[in-house]
């Protein structure tokens, strides 16, 4: 006589419950992803962690591979040629704040070095390139921050996008370079700064700070500016 067959179990409702288990997975790890997205900027974390582990020591030594104001100015602060130029702004702020110069002359540290920048007017007539008599103090001034220093001078002179054109300055590159120049040779003529640490360079209109769309703005622009270069920019500049 044959065996009744046994009766087939009910599923007990395991298996859904495993799909169910790998689709909160899924989305736990989705959004996970989007969360990691929208709160780490890669590069400044980069930066930051280069920074830490070379104070650490981490680092074997060398320069890194990414330049960036977060390292030059806040972990490399230790560093004896930021000092110096912490301690450079800071008398030249002193002197442009005692003197009421504050609306033409700036200072700015970047990755080049400490920039000083001059509006054309506190050095030059407009569309001219002889140095004004009431500049003779500013530069004599500036002279006597940069002669104590080791490190190389670059003067670079700068214009609006005005054109010019006439028998002495034919445009604004010949306008901007004698500028420079007339300054570079102020320093070496009335003050006794080496030339070897000097150099001079005009761009026009082609590096403005902001665009030409107001005169004041222009006026910004029409500028000359005195870049101490740091050591390591130095190097460069004499390997190129």
């Amino acid at each position: 006589m044959p065996r009744d067959k046994k009766p087939k179990q009910e599923d007990s409702g395991g298996s859904w419950l495993t799909t169910y288990g790998d689709m909160m997975t899924l989305l736990l790890c989705f959004f996970v992803l989007l969360y990691s997205f929208s709160s780490i900027d890669a590069e400044k974390f980069q930066m930051m962690m280069e920074g830490l582990q070379g104070k650490l020591g981490v680092l074997t030594g060398g320069k890194t591979i990414v330049k960036g104001s977060l390292i030059d100015t806040g972990f490399d602060a230790q560093n004896p040629s930021f000092k110096e130029f912490d301690n450079l702004q800071g008398r030249i702020s002193n002197y442009i704040e005692q003197e009421g110069l504050a609306e033409d002359i700036s200072l700015e540290i970047t990755d080049r070095g400490l920039t000083i920048h001059f509006t054309g007017k506190v050095l030059f007539d407009l569309g001219q390139a002889e140095i004004k008599g009431s500049a003779y103090p500013i530069l004599n001034k500036m002279s006597s921050f940069i002669e104590g220093l080791d490190n190389d001078i670059v003067v670079e002179g700068h214009t609006d996008n005005w054109p010019i054109s006439n028998s002495k300055y034919p445009s604004n590159w010949e306008l901007s370079t004698t500028r420079a120049t007339n300054v570079i040779r102020y320093f070496i003529e009335k003050n006794g700064i080496d030339p070897v640490r000097l150099s001079a360079a005009g761009y026009s209109k082609y590096k403005p700070l902001v665009n030409n769309d107001t005169e004041d703005h222009r006026a910004r622009n029409r500028r000359v500016d005195l870049i101490i270069l740091k050591l390591d920019e130095e190097e460069g500049m004499n390997d190129e």
